[in-house]
């Protein structure tokens, strides 16, 4: 609120009264947060909404397979429980501190969920191409939860029994209760087989900025 994109920045409103409603604890950090701000719009004398599901930033890894004449995309099967789902979706991560390093945390989680260990060169931030007055992130749903997630594109040239073996593997970090499917889809039919917003929006921003010819050379 208070950065210099911030509502708070320019003093057109005003933060009057904060009520923490609820915390979730990830071992002796603070994980989620859930609070009321109560925040004025000093020209109309109005409260605007504030209710918010604070869970901080997170990061999600398109990766891009080429085996033969077939791109294929890596993706995760998890049980998703406020959905009341299994949802196929790109691996993903929340940043465990607040040192901001959204390439290696995109890299320990991919290594995590899917066994693919990736070059830290080789990361492209997709949302880094944004416009700078969008923060260079994707906010998935910013009317009620604070979460911005960095965008990652990943481009390799694999052999087919790599994809053959990646193909239903089960991973994760089980005893924290991730129960982890690996699956390998075309990438041409992508779009098609997920409702994840994390995966439709690195489509998008994919696909815009190879159009613009924005990506770098593939190593």
């Amino acid at each position: 609120m208070q950065s210099e994109a911030g509502i708070l920045s320019n003093g057109a409103m005003s933060l009057e009264h904060v009520l923490i409603q609820g915390v979730d604890m990830f071992g002796n950090r603070v994980g989620f947060l859930k609070f009321k701000a109560d925040v004025l719009d000093k020209e109309t004398g109005k409260k605007v909404p504030g209710l918010v599901f604070a869970r901080g930033p997170a990061i999600a890894v398109l990766i891009l397979l080429e085996s033969g004449d077939e791109i294929y995309t890596v993706l995760t099967e998890q049980v998703r429980v406020p959905v009341g789902k299994r949802i196929l979706e790109l691996p993903a991560g929340m940043l465990e501190n607040d040192k901001g390093d959204f390439i290696g945390t995109a890299a320990r989680e991919v290594k995590e969920e899917t066994g693919i260990h990736l070059n830290l060169q080789d990361m492209v931030d997709l949302t880094a191409l944004l416009d700078p007055s969008t923060g260079c992130r994707v906010f998935p749903s910013p009317g009620g939860c604070d979460e911005e997630i960095g965008l990652f594109l990943y481009r390799g040239n694999v052999d087919k029994d790599i994809i053959t073996q990646l193909q239903g593997k089960e991973t994760g970090l089980r005893e924290h209760g991730e129960l982890i499917k690996v699956h390998v889809v075309p990438y041409q039919k992508l779009w098609r087989v997920t409702a994840d917003a994390k995966t439709l929006s690195a489509i998008a921003l994919y696909e815009m900025a190879k159009k613009e010819g924005l990506l770098p050379p593939q190593r």
